[in-house]
């Protein structure tokens, strides 16, 4: 299957692209933003890799004309390392993620990628023989390493990182102040949030959550580009950090330690079959 196949897009205007991976038909499945700059071009999270997200965006000629004979420069920012938003960062020259999460990325640390991929997940396979059994991200040495505050520039527009941990210790939200556009990753997205992982941290989570809703407070966002589902406004994204935090209290503290307690078993078990 060609990377054309496997991934669809559609524009949202203001040189914003959100792409999809057609045939990985699960909940996990990530969106992948394009964002152009008049100088450079970014790629928020990169789905499994199971095609080459970078071929599919030049034959699909998303990418935007080179002002010089030289290729444009392109950059994969990852807004945590778990698999569904990580696998396809193998794909790209250069790529960037949080300095709490490179050592993952850069060993290829399936357990903190919490990489958990079943067939029946995969509507179509990408190559005959394929199998998910044989999935894990691979080692990628990250050439940038973010941390709060740093600047990603695209030129005529800047993107802020905002280090949001308690999903996982590095996850981050990238944002658009001129634009009030939030690129969540999965800090937020209109769902459940998952705090249940074996980097996951409740207090950290609320502690994020407060960070969301002042930005709202502030009139800083206005529309929220997330990692999974649909796109939501400024009220949604604040309903849903305060809401988090209503109910992150001693039960719900407890409960979330006992399921930590056994997805970190099952990632161990399934984590051990791939390297085996």
């Amino acid at each position: 299957m060609s990377a054309l196949e496997w991934f669809a897009h559609k524009p949202l205007g203001g040189d914003i692209f959100w792409i999809q991976e057609r045939f990985y038909e699960s909940g996990n499945r990530a969106n992948i933003w394009l964002v152009r700059g008049s100088q450079r071009d970014v790629v928020i999270d990169a789905g499994l890799g199971l095609r080459s997200l970078p071929d599919y965006l030049r034959d699909a000629g998303l990418l935007a004309p080179a002002a010089s004979a030289g290729p444009r420069p392109l950059l994969a920012v990852a807004t945590h390392v778990h698999f569904d938003h990580s696998g396809g960062l193998q794909h790209f020259e250069e790529v960037a993620v949080h300095s709490a999460e490179a050592a993952a990325l850069q060993q290829g640390d399936n357990y903190e990628a919490v990489t958990w991929l079943s067939d029946r997940e995969v509507a179509r396979p990408p190559r005959p023989g394929w199998s998910a059994r044989q999935f894990r991200v691979p080692p990628v040495r990250p050439r940038r390493l973010l941390q709060e505050g740093d600047v990603i520039s695209l030129g005529d527009r800047q993107l802020t990182v905002m280090h949001m941990p308690g999903h996982s210790r590095g996850s981050i939200c990238l944002h658009d102040k001129d634009r009030k556009i939030l690129f969540s990753g999965d800090v937020v997205y209109d769902g459940s949030m998952i705090d249940w992982l074996p980097y996951s941290r409740i207090n950290d989570y609320v502690a994020s959550c407060q960070r969301l809703m002042e930005l709202v407070d502030r009139g800083l966002v206005e529309k929220v580009l997330p990692g999974h589902f649909n796109i939501f406004g400024a009220e949604r994204l604040y309903w849903l950090a305060s809401n988090y935090i209503s109910h992150a209290g001693v039960c719900h503290k407890i409960s979330t330690c006992a399921m930590r307690s056994i997805a970190s078993i099952a990632l161990r078990v399934a984590n051990s079959r791939i390297t085996s």
